[in-house]
């Protein structure tokens, strides 16, 4: 049968070749040329007279967006490239390329904060005010405030280039040191090796004895290389802690709560209401674990499924079921999702070679996306699917948005992709006839609920007490493991009979460098999303110009300010977060009814 579908990514489409692309090689010269003519005009800067002429400013802004889009265009084609095939010694030297690139322009960047903060104040107000700069004020109001707190310009400068051999090196350690292993596993009489991607894929089998044999062979991967791990783990957070300590800066969320541009109130509340509401989800783990024979559930049975035979999905199902479901919401989203299948914008193959995970990257030069991810059939694997769809619109919703404005943080991204991922899952729960598929598809969306009320909560909570520790020293391989345990039995509420002590070295957010605390955003991005779910259903028919509208705010101001305009809700209070949990509050209710028998 022939598929609809094909599902390894188009590249050549972007630079054809690969790593051997002699396009990708010219444009990246043109990167780097559009990075020196934005330097010249920084030199060229004049501070403005009383007249507060915006000239020099605009050339900078100008040449600032048009060094973006090709050095994130080089960016995101190189992760592409190091994903798809970990053994691709080409992509791991264009790696090293992109990242002189991330550092010339974070450099670059560097010397525009010298000259913003040159203005004087009285004049800076008066050029933000003018016609040709008003669009690009909070982006650069933000970039002059930060400058502030930073050290010298040219003290950055040496930290930027430092990192890439320093704070990126250690980053780029991690894939070196995943793409070596190997996990042995024997399933139905038959031993092979597989990928670190495709053996977690098998977490998710029927049989618990199958998850046991998975989970255990995997942490004996994991554990083996664990003292490689905690090197690069000790050293990527050391360099972070010692800029932070030159910067001055002693809370170690200063920075991920400015990059994602909400408070401290805000994150506090957020958790403070899921910590208020977790006594709802016990119930769910406990009956989770009665219905499966089980005292308590153990790590390797939370996202179980409760059937003895679990249905696959082809890849050609999945893509034709988000499309359809997208369509009741949003004729745009459809539309574009549809174009994503046809043209090849997904890399799905389940082979091996490849990187874990899943993503969504974007060209900004070429206004188009590609998904990662390995589709093997599951549940999840369509839940992965429609998230990084999500992600894709996001940016197409922004296209016609000035290159700078649509520089959105993580935790608004979130926003996109967890939305797709209701509205798929949702959808699929109302169509259901059966009692049993309805309990399945209910039970699908609560685990969502746990992982972002509870699997990030411990990713939370262990890395701010790792960074708490690291500030005095290195932290053992043992000590991370004892952190890790510690942060899941609290955010679990201790209803776990068994927990994952190696998910500090298997969980590559952890050695994110381009994002600090890679778990709270997403969380942040479940609730609101769920919270703009609630109000699209009462109000389907304006659903989708209201969405856009949000979308393409969401790159030029803070995140409270987002949801006070567009949904009138204030974050930094408890009641926002208290009322998107309620709605899956129900999911769990429901559960709980549908499965009393």
């Amino acid at each position: 049968m022939t598929n609809k579908y094909g599902q390894t990514w188009d590249l050549d489409v972007i630079f054809p070749g690969g790593s051997d692309s002699s396009e990708l090689s010219e444009y990246a010269q043109k990167a780097e040329q559009a990075l020196q003519e934005w330097k010249q005009a920084l030199e060229d800067f004049q501070v403005p007279d009383e007249s507060a002429n915006p000239a020099g400013l605009l050339s900078i802004v100008e040449k600032w967006e048009g060094s973006a889009k090709r050095v994130f265009e080089v960016v995101a084609f190189v992760e592409c490239l190091v994903a798809q095939d970990v053994t691709d010694k080409k992509a791991k030297q264009w790696s090293g390329k992109k990242d002189e690139l991330m550092a010339a322009y974070s450099g670059t960047l560097t010397g525009v904060d010298k000259v913003i903060t040159q203005v004087p104040q009285q004049t800076w107000e008066q050029m933000l005010e003018k016609d040709e700069l008003i669009n690009y004020a909070f982006v650069l109001e933000e970039r002059r405030k930060e400058a502030a707190e930073k050290l010298s310009p040219e003290q950055e400068v040496l930290l930027n280039d430092l990192a890439i051999d320093g704070y990126h090196g250690w980053g780029s350690m991690y894939d070196t040191i995943v793409s070596s292993i190997q996990v042995p596993l024997e399933i139905d009489g038959e031993e092979k090796t597989y990928s670190v991607g495709q053996a977690a894929n098998k977490l998710d089998a029927a049989d618990r004895k199958v998850r046991q044999h998975v989970f255990g062979r995997m942490q004996e991967a994991w554990t083996e290389k664990e003292d490689f791990f905690a090197e690069t783990l000790n050293h990527l957070a050391g360099f972070r802690l010692q800029t932070y300590k030159h910067r001055k800066w002693e809370n170690v969320l200063k920075e991920p709560l400015a990059y994602n541009r909400m408070s401290q109130q805000t994150l506090d509340a957020m958790w403070g209401a899921i910590s208020d509401e977790k006594d709802t989800f016990v119930k769910y783990l406990q009956r989770k674990a009665d219905l499966l024979g089980l005292e308590k559930l153990s790590w390797y049975d939370i996202d179980a499924p409760l059937s003895s035979t679990t249905k696959q999905v082809t890849y050609d199902e999945a893509a034709d079921f988000i499309v359809k479901h997208f369509r009741a919401y949003s004729t745009q989203m459809a539309d574009f999702s549809q174009q994503a299948f046809e043209k090849r914008w997904i890399e799905a193959e389940d082979r091996n070679s490849k990187r874990p995970g899943g993503f969504c990257t974007s060209f900004p030069d070429k206004k188009e996306s590609r998904i990662f991810m390995t589709f093997s059939g599951t549940a999840n694997n369509v839940s992965t699917l429609a998230h990084e769809l999500g992600h894709a619109y996001h940016s197409y919703a922004m296209n016609d948005v000035e290159q700078l404005n649509q520089e959105y943080a993580m935790n608004v991204a979130e926003t996109a992709s967890t939305l797709a991922e209701l509205i798929v899952s949702d959808a699929a729960v109302k169509e259901a006839a059966a009692k049993d598929e309805k309990v399945a598809l209910i039970e699908e969306k609560i685990q969502r609920s746990i992982a972002f009320f509870m699997n990030i909560h411990a990713r939370f909570l262990f890395e701010t007490r790792f960074y708490e520790e690291r500030k005095n020293g290195l932290v053992s391989a043992a000590r991370l493991r004892e952190l890790m345990v510690e942060a899941q039995k609290e955010a679990y509420s201790d209803q776990l009979g068994e927990y994952d002590p190696t998910f500090w070295a298997s969980k590559l957010h952890f050695y994110a460098t381009d994002v600090p605390f890679y778990n709270f955003p997403y969380t942040f991005g479940f609730l609101f999303s769920t919270g703009i779910y609630a109000k699209a259903a009462e109000n389907p028919e304006t659903f989708e110009s209201s969405y856009n509208a949000l979308l393409e705010d969401t790159g030029r101001m803070t995140v409270e300010d987002l949801a006070m305009k567009h949904l009138q809700e204030d974050l930094t209070q408890k009641d926002f977060w208290l009322k998107a949990i309620e709605v899956c509050k129900q999911d769990v209710e429901e559960f709980l009814r549908l499965t009393a028998e």
